[in-house]
């Protein structure tokens, strides 16, 4: 008979057990911890095995009267977050079964048998916690996602009821063909829009679509609108090495013009009188305004390590709203804050930070300038950066604002834990002077990332970029003696974001981290298997696990929490499994590598904004020595990327800054002091290094900033192949098994569409 003990309601089917009022899923005893709407679905399916739960009996539990979504998308991706847990498909169900245009069943028998599930063992007061979550951040372009965040909701007291808002999808293109951009017109009728394919116009009511009309050659993305409806800002990257530039073009027709250099993230004010807009990557970013022609540019904000999201012009021009970034080396994160610019006096306030939202007290104005964006008011708001990582405990704010006529500011925030890839629209009324003068509402429920808004000129409209991007873990074959690729396995099937950093001695499985729990913890897979083990858990963030010289211990890094000591520590744990055990703490603690015997040498490097310092380390009693002919001093130090050879006789080095010529490896051969520097011929970029099994080349990922990613080998002298080249996906780095038969590696597809919302 099924367990009814309401303390421990527990059920069994196959290889897992569901503790309902716990909310947890294990699998053969290890945990797999779901969302909350997956699992809320799981459980109204368990309620009545056999039976058919209708899609309108899901609405109803998942998402109550006064939460508006999407639905049919919401739902669609909650069932397939529950299959990729359970490990099952939609085409052949072993557990949930798609009844067509009615609703989902569950097949397998409960524990062990046929019986059904009594409505009681479910526990009391199972809503979505939707209605509850308050509000984060993602950054990715051209191999970077921004995403600002804070910490929460802005700890808005008692926010208040959604407002009634209908939502439309507006374009529907596949995963192999995001939308790359897009825009709504002033008076709501068209939608700009660019793809792989080219740009576009869609009649907003009707859904016909017209070739926007560009000359031949000519890509631009559209980005923003003049006021007159007529004329649109476009970004357009002349060359595979280029930032990008503004350009104004006609959706008449005619000749686009140029209006300036090195600039993105347009907003006009709506007075067609001026321009705002982004400069500088690699945070080092500025805010500059200029006329609506393009003349007259002038800088009104710098950032130090800072970072900066698209502007939000005030309805009489004089303001602007920007979503300000700061990085926190000893964190890897970047603590944010929404700021209020005045353009004309020249001040600059912080209308969201971690003081005024739980004590309400206005914050302090401060002079623009060249310390402007330097994080002094960035307390407890942070967004991930580098790899993609979000490694803090908080919710994220969104890259996009919308101030409207009526004076209020539209913004996105991610929801908690572990739904962090999630993010959802939200809004707070402001007074005359840019400062808050109300309780946060929210707008949106649904799944996916919100990368870009957009607006109409009464604000009745918001058009709404939607993404979903997550690196996977995909296994390669090498052949010919690592002088190809063969093709590629995806060895992670879920939808959240997997990152390998090792591999077990016998080259048959791989160590990766996956924040798939909520928090990056380890897990183990068999290259043949398709669900991974849990090899570290618990409620730190557990990132690069590597293995010791003699392959009986794995060692890697618990990276601090924001609001915590910014002592990261190096911890160890018996690759057979046991008890993890600090070795030691440090502030600033980032990679962390180990060579193979006969070599004993492991590494781990320390950051600061300006220094990158190497250590010597004994993985078993933790004894520390600094390596100084190996220092780095350079800003920003945290760009950099490092790899320690099989030998442990090389350690090679890279700084991905932005857009260069020929980018540059750096070797040190350890034992003599000699260094070496080769440059990798016709890329823009190098983000990642990773010595390959023989220690005689490196895989290395590059870019090129026309959206083409290429996985690189290249030798100590320099000699540079092109393994593999990919204009869909993002290649992010590659592992080599250490008998150099495959590569473990790390690429990212997403989707991206768009959709709108009329208050």
């Amino acid at each position: 008979m099924l367990v009814t003990d309401k303390r421990t309601p527990v059920i069994r089917f196959g290889k897992f057990e569901v503790d309902l009022h716990a909310g947890e899923v294990r699998r053969s005893g290890s945990k797999i911890k779901l969302q909350e709407q997956p699992f809320q679905i799981l459980a109204m399916l368990l309620e009545r095995p056999g039976q058919v739960v209708s899609r309108e009996e899901l609405q109803k539990r998942l998402w109550p009267a006064d939460t508006f979504v999407d639905f049919d998308h919401s739902l669609n991706a909650a069932i397939r977050r529950l299959r990729d847990a359970l490990g099952d498909s939609a085409e052949n169900p072993v557990f949930v079964e798609t009844v067509a245009r009615r609703g989902y069943r569950f097949l397998a028998p409960l524990n062990g048998g046929n019986e059904s599930t009594p409505s009681a063992v479910l526990p009391s007061g199972s809503h979505s916690r939707q209605s509850r979550i308050l509000i984060s951040a993602v950054i990715l372009a051209a191999g970077v996602v921004i995403g600002l965040t804070i910490a929460r909701s802005p700890r808005q007291p008692n926010a208040s009821k959604s407002p009634r808002v209908a939502i439309r999808r507006l374009t529907a293109n596949p995963e192999d063909d995001p939308v790359l951009a897009g825009t709504i017109s002033p008076d709501g009728k068209y939608l700009a829009f660019a793809d792989k394919t080219g740009s576009y116009l869609r009649e907003v009511d009707s859904g016909e679509t017209h070739v926007l009309k560009l000359p031949s050659g000519f890509v631009a993305l559209p980005v923003a609108w003049y006021p007159d409806g007529i004329h649109l800002l476009a970004t357009r990257v002349e060359g595979p090495k280029a930032p990008p530039s503004l350009w104004q073009i006609s959706i008449m027709g005619g000749l686009p013009r140029k209006l300036i250099d090195d600039g993105r993230q347009p907003a006009v004010s709506r007075q067609d009188s001026q321009i705002a807009f982004v400069r500088g990557m690699d945070l080092n970013e500025e805010i500059w305004v200029m006329d609506s022609d393009g003349e007259h540019p002038r800088r009104i904000a710098v950032g130090r390590r800072s970072m900066f999201g698209t502007p939000a012009w005030s309805p009489d021009g004089r303001r602007i709203a920007c979503i300000t970034g700061v990085y926190a080396p000893e964190i890897f994160e970047l603590r944010t804050k929404i700021d209020i610019f005045d353009v004309q006096a020249g001040r600059q306030e912080t209308l969201l930070s971690a003081e005024d939202t739980q004590t309400h007290t206005p914050p302090q104005q401060r002079s623009l300038g060249t310390n402007a964006g330097d994080g002094s008011d960035a307390t407890e708001h942070s967004f991930s950066v580098g790899r993609g990582f979000v490694l803090d405990s908080s919710v994220h704010l969104g890259p996009g604002l919308v101030w409207t006529p009526e004076n209020q500011l539209i913004y996105s925030v991610s929801e908690p834990r572990p739904n962090q890839a999630d993010s959802n629209v939200w809004s707070i009324a402001l007074d005359q002077r840019g400062h808050a003068a109300g309780t946060a509402v929210r707008i949106t429920a649904s799944p996916d990332e919100v990368a870009n808004l957009s607006a109409t000129a009464d604000g009745k409209r918001i058009a709404v970029t939607k993404n979903s991007i997550n690196p996977d873990v995909y296994v390669v074959e090498l052949q010919g003696k690592g002088t190809r690729l063969g093709a590629s396995t995806r060895l992670t099937l879920d939808n959240r974001r997997d990152f390998p950093f090792s591999w077990t001695p016998d080259g048959k499985a791989v160590l990766f981290s996956s924040d798939r729990d909520g928090v990056y913890h380890i897990f183990k897979q068999q290259i043949d298997q398709t669900v991974p083990e849990l090899f570290v858990g618990g409620p730190e963030q557990a990132m690069a696990p590597r293995l010791t010289p003699d392959n009986s211990t794995m060692v890697y890094v618990i990276w601090p929490k924001l609001g915590d000591s910014p002592h990261g520590r190096l911890m160890r744990v018996p690759l057979s499994g046991g008890v993890p055990q600090t070795l030691l703490e440090k502030a600033g603690v980032g990679n962390v590598q180990c060579a193979r015997l006969p070599s004993t040498l492991c590494l781990f490097d320390a950051r600061t904004p300006t220094e990158l310092s190497f250590f010597r380390f004994d993985p078993f009693t933790g004894k520390v020595e600094e390596l100084p002919e190996a220092k780095i001093q350079d800003a920003p130090a945290y760009a950099y990327n490092w790899s320690l050879s099989p030998k442990g006789d090389i350690l090679a080095t890279a700084k991905a800054k932005g857009v260069e010529k020929d980018p540059k490896i750096t070797f040190l051969f350890l034992k003599t002091g000699v260094k070496r520097t080769v440059t990798a011929e016709a890329w823009a970029r190098i983000d990642s290094i990773d010595f390959a099994a023989d220690g005689r080349s490196l895989w290395a990922p590059a870019y090129v900033n026309t959206g083409k990613s290429a996985l690189l080998n290249i030798d100590l002298e320099g000699h540079t192949r092109t393994m593999l080249e990919d204009t869909s996906m993002t290649i992010g780095w590659a592992i080599p098994a250490p008998d150099g038969k495959h590569l473990a590696l790390w690429k990212a597809r997403g989707t991206s569409n768009i959709w709108m919302l009329e208050r």
